[in-house]
This record gives structure tokens, C-alpha cells and sequence, in this order.
């Protein structure tokens, strides 16, 4: 009988030696004249026990992990094929507390499928949004998006019903679906894992938002750091147009739509969705003023969709059970369910997807276990690298949006980096001016000026001078930046820096009566 194994194909666990791992199990198993087929499916995302290698068996698929080449011999010594008992052996996969406790909708078949077989793809409910939005009329697919409460998970949390309802009555022979796959923020791989590991959930979703808003062709704007979802990415498009789910007459219906990836040339501020037009565009990618909104004017002046990787990979199950059954996912107004990346100083690093509403603390200590290095856990980031810095006296503020405005901090893409008690957070301040200072488009003063003299007011605080001059000088920088800046990347700068000043005032070498000064 032969036995199904699966060895990740993602990035995470290539890099960790899945390749090899993959290619010394088939040919131990041609040793041993044992039949087995190799499936190369998806991350799980518990990528402390990658690279993870799956056994299907009848009581469900067993996990080993981490496998390294010396451990393939003694896999097989056990009989690990039929779920031998060995040192590795993690148990059943969906028994894992870790990934048991998700609640996967986006994320529902990653790792479990050959994210290329379209055959996975369609016997793993896939395409069947798409099924129903063919049948529907425009509005009524915007309206159960509209209905289901999803926002942008890109990091502005705009109503993604919303800005497909404006493209949709914005007369126009030409509208464009672009889906914004330049994952620039630290801490973040939800995209890449989407794109690597279920590349055809997110051509679903592009097909089904271009039916909704009338909208013939898509672009796909990658970052070019991504050469595995790249590869992935158009291997899956083929297959869409091969077998009739992309081009002229999409499954029969009459209905069009095309859709291409673009490479981005690795500049950090073409995450902003009129950046990223202008490079599409083939022209440096400087930000545009608004209005005209991109979903009214969009790229080369036509209405215009842009939607990040995980708002669109989550529409093909609104689509299939409807927009009440995702928006029963949540709290307040933050529907649905959010991927969370866990990385930094984490001892279970990976990828949960959970509804809105579980606080920090509970991400941090009983899905994170703690810190890696076992100190105390001093500071998160959340939201990238221009997301506020939050102490363990905010660890109980729930995932939602509107809560963590409420403590002027951002969700953003859902990115955690965890700092223990030996982090300088003067030193991180003085990193968010400079990394701004390097990526800024240059188009506006504040952004371009206003990050270089901040970093270098940051560095004389930290050597002590002036500190009675040089904290009002920062703060007043901060607020210039906050105001004055075209887009999100000089306007989230004082994120980090003032919430570094504010709740960790010691490690500037200021009291706290200084620090509100």
C-alpha cells in the first residue's frame, strides 16, 4: 500500500533544509523498497518543529519535527510511515494545542494540500465562491463583502465593501483589481504563505472581486524578495487559465478577466497602494496626492481596486458561506478572523489565525510560550516596523482595531515582534527614524527631512546632551510628521518613537516627569 508523506515546500521550511530532507526520504524509501508517494504541501506555520514531515495514516496525519537528515534512517527504523513511535514524533497535527485552537478560514487548507494541484484545490472546497459570484450580480457580491464586515488587513482597516462599491458605480470601459503583495513589514509572512501555499485561494478571490466590480484585468504587484511565490504564484495562474477559472469566458459564464504578476524592485513605500501604481505604471514610485481616490483614479486614471494579499484570500469563503457566517467571527467592528505573526524573541514562532478579540497576553504566553530566551517579555511591536511599542502593562488590550486606537497603537498586518528585557528601546526609537529616513520616497518635506533630523536628535538624546531641549525637539518633530506627511510612511514614524519615549522613558535616560515635559 502506499503511504502519502508530505515535506513542506514553503520558504520558511526550505530554508531550514526541507529540500533536502524531501529528497533523502524518497530515496531511503527506494532503498527499503517501500512505496510512498511525496507531497510537497504547505507550512503549517508552527515553524519551531520545521521542517515538519506529515505521515497520512488512519488515524489522521502524524507529525515529526524537526527532521534533519541524520534523523531520516531512525524515522524509518521506527516505522514512522505506519506512525511509529520516535523521539520526533509530535503526535497528530490537528491535536496540537498550538493549531487546534485556530480558527482557520483563510488559512484552511495551507499545509494541508499541494498548494499547485488545482485537483487539491477543488476536492478542498476551493472555487466554490467563485461558483456562487457567477450566478450573482455585481452589488450583490459587494453586498455579502459588504455584509461580512471584512476590512482591510493591509493595515488601513478600510471596509473592503466599501471601496469595491465605489469602483463598482465609477463609470468606466477599463477598472483594474490590484492586489498589493509587497509584505514589507518586519515580522510579517502571512502573504508569502498565502502566495507559497494556497496561491490559488488569492487568484479566486482577485477573479471574484474583478466580476463584482466589473473590473477585466488583475495584477498581482509581488515583492521581488519573494522568488518562491513567485514561482508559485504564475505555476497556479497557468492552471487557472488551463482549466478555465481565468481569461475570456471564465467557466463558461462570458465572464472576463486576466491576471499577471508584476515584480516590485524592493522599495519599502510601493507598500502604499498610489506608490505602487506608479511603479506598476513603470515610473518611480513617489506617492500621489488625494484625492482623486485610487478607486475612482486609480492606475493609468481608471477606477481602480487595491486590496492586500489576505483581504483578497479571505472573499472566496465569504462568497462560499456568506457574509454573516464570517461576520459571526470577531468583535465590534473587527470581523472575521485575523492571520497573527509571531516572530522575534518568541519560543513558538509561527502563524495563527484566531478571530478578533483574544488579547496579547494570550498570543504571547499561550500560543508564543513566553520569550525564546526565557527573560521577561519587556516590549511587542505590532503592526511592522512603524507600529507602536506596547509594554506588558497593555498586553491585555484585545486584537481589534478600534482598541488598539484607543491606546494609539495599530493592528496593521497582524505582525508581533517580541523584545525580552535586555532590548535598548532608545536604540529602537533611533532605528524607526533611520529606517524611515532610508525608505522615504522623498516627495514630501516632513518624511524626507523630518526622519534624517530626527534620528540625529535621537542619537544626542541617547548620548545625553541637551535632553531638556532635545525631548520637546523630538516631540515636536513627531507631531510635524504625524500632520504633515503625504502618506502613512512619515505619518506612522512617531508611533515607535513616541510610544519607545513614552512607556520606556529609563532607557533614554529621563524620568518620567521629563519624558511628558
Amino acid at each position: 500500500m502506499t503511504v502519502t508523506v508530505y515535506v513542506p515546500n514553503d520558504s520558511g521550511a526550505l530554508s531550514l533544509g526541507a529540500g533536502r530532507i524531501a529528497a533523502a526520504i524518497e530515496k531511503e524509501a527506494q532503498q527499503r523498497g517501500l512505496d510512498i508517494k511525496l507531497v510537497r504541501n504547505g507550512s503549517r506555520g508552527m515553524f519551531w518543529l520545521e521542517p515538519l514531515v506529515e505521515v497520512e495514516t488512519s488515524e489522521g496525519r502524524i507529525g515529526y519535527g524537526p527532521v534533519q537528515l541524520k534523523d531520516i534512517p531512525g524515522l524509518f527504523d521506527a516505522d514512522f510511515l505506519n506512525g511509529g513511535k520516535h523521539t520526533l514524533e509530535v503526535g497528530t497535527i490537528d491535536e496540537i494545542p498550538y493549531f487546534k485552537k485556530q480558527q482557520r478560514l483563510t488559512f484552511a487548507r495551507i499545509g494541508l494540500t499541494d498548494p499547485v494541484s488545482l485537483d487539491d484545490y477543488l476536492a478542498h472546497e476551493g472555487y466554490r465562491g467563485l461558483k456562487n459570484a457567477l450566478a450573482m450580480s455585481g452589488a450583490d457580491i459587494v453586498k455579502q463583502v459588504t455584509d461580512s464586515g471584512l476590512r482591510g488587513r493591509g493595515g488601513a482597516a478600510f471596509p473592503t465593501g466599501i471601496k469595491w462599491n465605489t469602483v463598482l458605480n465609477t463609470p468606466s470601459e477599463q477598472k483594474y483589481i490590484i492586489c498589493n503583495a509587497d509584505e514589507g513589514d518586519s515580522g510579517t509572512f502571512s502573504d508569502r504563505m498565502v502566495m507559497e501555499d494556497d496561491p490559488f485561494v488569492l487568484i479566486e478571490g482577485m477573479t471574484i472581486a474583478g466580476i463584482a466590480v466589473g473590473a477585466t484585468q488583475g495584477y498581482i504587484y509581488l515583492r521581488v524578495e519573494y522568488p518562491h511565490a513567485h514561482r508559485a504564484l504564475n505555476t497556479a495562474i497557468e492552471k487557472a487559465y488551463q482549466a478555465g477559472y481565468l481569461g475570456d469566458n471564465i467557466q463558461g459564464s462570458g465572464k472576463k478577466f486576466d491576471l499577471e504578476v508584476r515584480l516590485g524592485a524592493g522599495a519599502y513605500v510601493c507598500g502604499e497602494e498610489t506608490s505602487l501604481m506608479e511603479s506598476l505604471e513603470g515610473k518611480r514610485g513617489l506617492v500621489r496626492f488625494k484625492p482623486p481616490l485610487p478607486a475612482i483614479s486609480g492606475l493609468f486614471g481608471q477606477p481602480t481596486v487595491v486590496n492586500n494579499v489576505i483581504s483578497l484570500a479571505s472573499v472566496p469563503i465569504i462568497l462560499d458561506k456568506g457574509g454573516e457566517y464570517y461576520r459571526d467571527f470577531g468583535m465590534g467592528r473587527s470581523r472575521g478572523t485575523l492571520p497573527i505573526q509571531l516572530a522575534g524573541n518568541i519560543k513558538y514562532p509561527g502563524l495563527v489565525e484566531l478571530a478578533f478579540g483574544l488579547t496579547l497576553r494570550e498570543l504571547l504566553y499561550e500560543y508564543g510560550g513566553g520569550s525564546a530566551s526565557g527573560r521577561p517579555i519587556k516590549a511587542v511591536q505590532v503592526g511592522g516596523p512603524l507600529g507602536a511599542y506596547l509594554p506588558e502593562s497593555q498586553f491585555d488590550t484585545p486584537l481589534d482595531y478600534e482598541a488598539f486606537a484607543a491606546i494609539w497603537a495599530v493592528v496593521g498586518h497582524g505582525g508581533i515582534v517580541v523584545f525580552d528585557d535586555t532590548v535598548d528601546m532608545a536604540e529602537m526609537a533611533r532605528y524607526s527614524m533611520e529606517f524611515c529616513a532610508i525608505e522615504s520616497c522623498g516627495k514630501c518635506t516632513p518624511c524626507r527631512i523630518g526622519s534624517t533630523r530626527g534620528e540625529e536628535v535621537i542619537k544626542d538624546i541617547i548620548a545625553g546632551r541637551d535632553l531638556h531641549k532635545n525631548i520637546p525637539l523630538l516631540r515636536d518633530l513627531c507631531d510635524t510628521l504625524l500632520n504633515g506627511s503625504l502618506c502613512a510612511l512619515g505619518g506612522m514614524t512617531p508611533y515607535p518613537v513616541l510610544s519607545a519615549l513614552n512607556h520606556f522613558p529609563e532607557d533614554f535616560g529621563i524620568t518620567e516627569q521629563a519624558s511628558a515635559a
